[in-house]
């Protein structure tokens, strides 16, 4: 079993960024996908970035692709999503995943496990 907790959310203003954390338990971290997805009310969830076991595939949605920057660091048990220049339409909850595969793309939002997320609101 592993559990994600995200933090890292809050209240900024257009342009500023973010960096969010999302800390996972358990000794097999290491050896899965991650994905950072977002969710506002009536929407469907999107997903934002997914990154490989090892760090070195990721991919991005075209919503922010060259804005945010997801990362890994398998010593802490944790993944990240950089958010740079937000947007007030990134206002959202956002939710990391995790899958035991090695790798996930950006079409498949079946993750074996999932945060509770962390409120991201961009004021104009």
């Amino acid at each position: 079993q592993v559990q994600l907790v995200e933090s890292g959310g809050g209240l900024v203003q257009a342009g500023d960024s973010l960096r969010l954390s999302c800390a996972a338990s358990g000794r097999t971290f290491s050896t899965y996908a991650m994905g950072w997805f977002r969710q506002t009310p009536g929407k469907e969830r999107e997903a934002l970035a997914t990154i490989s076991w090892n760090g070195r595939t990721t991919y991005y949605a075209g919503s922010v692709k060259g804005r945010f920057t997801i990362s890994r660091d398998n010593a802490k048990n944790t993944v990240y999503l950089q958010m740079d220049n937000l947007k007030p339409e990134d206002t959202a909850v956002y939710y990391c995943a995790a899958d035991k595969s090695p790798l996930r793309t950006l079409e498949s939002h079946i993750y074996d496990y999932w945060g509770q997320g962390t409120q991201v609101t961009v004021s104009s």
